[in-house]
């Protein structure tokens, strides 16, 4: 149970045990100074009575004295002390009577004592108006009959036993309060030692305890720390790696833009190339036309067709060479798609938007190789009606007469020409709209890529940041470690 304890649980189990260990020091301390301070109070006590019971035999002592002046020499200056101390007497035995109210034994006495006082008083009195009114011999008489000597040592010995009472009572108490005295010095002195090593025990067993647990504690911290900075620093060669990566793809996007405008411009000048051998065709059709009007003509009409064919042959193979342009660019374009989605991929939760603008170029890419293989096919029907044709005007060259015969020939293939040269001017729109929307999804990629590329920088930053604040904590740790070691070792 006590591995599972808090810090600031041991700390306060600590403080309360060295509390409580001051506490019953203090406790036994006080009641044995309370027990001295009344053992001294009642050594006080028993010395004042003392000093009563003195003071009473000594105010009739004085009180004889005085009687005994007067009575040798009749002079009332001598009766001074008497006066004096007759006053004392009732009063020094009331507060005699007073401090021994918690004695029944020394009431006893006192109670003996007091008629011996009023005795004595009385024998005084009466030898001093003795002594004024007969004579020195007639005290002489009375203090002869020895009546005042017998008083005077009864009220001594009473007083006497009263005082060897007090005083065997004085020694006892004295004995007590040494023994008291003793008892608090051993108890303050043996209890702070023994509360001192009990509090500095339990000190040590919660220092050694609480050493252990924090260096437990910044073990667990250091590795964690190191784990850390371990997944920092593959975090900061991650993020290296995906910037490097999206700057390689900004390049290939901006590669692929530049080719996407090239390939629009191919299709424009396919575009315009088409139209202008539609109106070639359409201005061979007028000239079938006119030679079904005038067949003297024909001769001429059949050399300015071989000259167009053979120009429209050039244009033909012209045509071919850009379509494997296109051909080309549109694989290269495929190739690139496919590459960013695998890098789009790799991005993971940004690169979603990377991913579907990369497959739409590979679908454009996808559907400008099938119209290029579609215009291939019309250029390969416009070859070979190319060559029909050249052969036929040869022919209709050498032999004018069949040529009325291979007129509906001509004409037909005219209307083939004229249909595939409508269709190859429909596909190099089509190739131009295609390369239209090619250049703007790769824009769209450019931009995202972009994006990307900023965000493996903030990713890089931050890692950067993680690390250095592992590197931080890992080196708070090792600190706090020495220190807890350091405490354990002392």
């Amino acid at each position: 149970m006590g591995r599972t304890w808090t810090f600031g649980r041991r700390l306060g189990a600590g403080f309360a045990l060295a509390g409580l260990t001051l506490l019953l020091v203090a406790i036994f301390g006080y009641q044995q100074t309370e027990h001295l301070i009344e053992n001294d109070h009642w050594v006080n006590h028993t010395t004042l009575v003392r000093e009563s019971i003195a003071r009473l035999l000594a105010d009739m002592v004085d009180a004889e004295t005085g009687q005994r002046g007067f009575l040798i020499t009749g002079k009332d200056e001598f009766l001074e002390p008497y006066r004096r101390s007759t006053g004392q007497i009732e009063h020094g035995y009331g507060a005699l009577k007073n401090l021994t109210a918690d004695n029944p034994r020394q009431q006893r006495r006192l109670e003996a004592v007091w008629p011996l006082l009023e005795e004595r008083s009385a024998e005084l009195r009466d030898a001093i108006e003795l002594r004024r009114s007969g004579g020195v011999e007639a005290v002489a008489r009375e203090v002869a009959t020895g009546r005042g000597l017998r008083t005077m040592q009864a009220l001594r010995s009473a007083l006497s036993e009263m005082d060897k009472d007090e005083a065997d009572l004085l020694v006892t108490r004295r004995a007590e309060a040494e023994a008291s005295s003793v008892t608090a010095r051993a108890v303050i002195a043996w209890g702070s030692f023994l509360g001192a090593l009990f509090v500095g025990l339990v000190g040590w067993t919660i220092a050694r305890a609480l050493a252990r647990q924090i260096g437990s504690t910044v073990g667990h911290i250091q590795s964690a720390a190191a784990e850390l900075q371990a997944a920092a620093n593959q975090q900061v060669t991650s993020a290296k790696e995906q910037a490097t990566a999206m700057n390689e793809i900004t390049t290939t996007i901006s590669e692929l833009l530049a080719t996407a405008k090239q390939i629009a411009e191919s299709a424009r000048r396919v575009s315009a190339i088409a139209g202008d051998t539609a109106s070639q065709s359409r201005t061979g059709d007028q000239t079938v036309q006119r030679t079904n009007e005038s067949i003297a003509t024909i001769q001429r009409q059949v050399e300015l067709i071989v000259s167009h064919m053979l120009d429209l042959g050039r244009k033909s193979q012209q045509i071919g060479g850009i379509l494997e342009l296109i051909n080309e660019l549109a694989e290269q374009t495929n190739i690139l798609a496919i590459n960013a989605t695998i890098e789009a991929a790799g991005a993971g939760e940004n690169g979603k938007r990377f991913a579907v603008v990369a497959e739409e170029i590979r679908r454009l890419a996808d559907r400008v190789a099938a119209s290029t293989k579609e215009i291939r096919q019309l250029i390969e029907d416009i070859r070979s009606a190319v060559n029909k044709t050249v052969m036929t005007t040869e022919g209709g060259s050498k032999a004018v007469e069949a040529g009325t015969r291979l007129f509906e020939e001509v004409a037909v293939a005219f209307g083939q020409i004229t249909s595939g040269m409508t269709t190859t001017t429909e596909a190099a729109r089509e190739i131009e709209l295609s390369t239209k929307q090619q250049s703007t999804a790769v824009e769209q990629v450019n931009t995202a890529a972009a994006n990307v590329a900023q965000a493996s920088r903030e990713t890089e930053a931050s890692s950067a940041q993680t690390l250095q604040t592992a590197a931080e904590l890992a080196k708070l740790s090792r600190s706090l470690l020495q220190v807890v070691q350091a405490r354990v070792d002392a």
